[in-house]
């Protein structure tokens, strides 16, 4: 097996760049927008993130996107904790809502679906957006 590690540059060599920056700020992006593979997608921007700068530190080169990445990747799993806390704690009111919007047909039937949400989950007006 070989060892395919990068050997630290020498003070005459140009500098690198790391690019692991840039795979961890994919993963992070998809995590936000693939809700049900956040947390997990947002894990591996993380660390992809921390693995560019701490690479980029050995070798003494740059990694332009890898702090990006790594505040991408902690938004993702906040976020993705807050999804799952929001489902966990208001699973009937989602149920009930999902229910009743499968069941409207015409804009005022859906209207009522929306104010039952709103009522039933009892939070201010400036969370629901109602």
């Amino acid at each position: 097996m070989t060892d395919n590690r990068p050997e630290p540059r020498s003070d005459t060599e140009p500098p690198r760049v790391e690019r692991g920056g840039l795979w961890g700020l994919f993963f992070g992006l998809a995590g936000l927008l693939l809700p049900p593979y956040g947390g997990v997608l947002s894990a591996f921007g993380l660390v992809q993130g921390l693995r560019a700068r701490r690479a980029a530190r050995r070798n003494r080169s740059d990694a332009p996107l890898a702090l990006l990445s790594v505040a991408v990747g902690v938004a993702g799993i906040v976020v993705s904790i807050a999804m799952v806390a929001v489902s966990v704690v208001f699973h009937d009111q989602l149920m009930d809502y999902r229910d009743c919007s499968a069941r409207a047909h015409t804009v005022s039937s859906q209207q009522v679906c929306d104010d039952a949400w709103n009522s039933g989950t009892e939070l201010p007006s400036w969370v629901t957006g109602a």
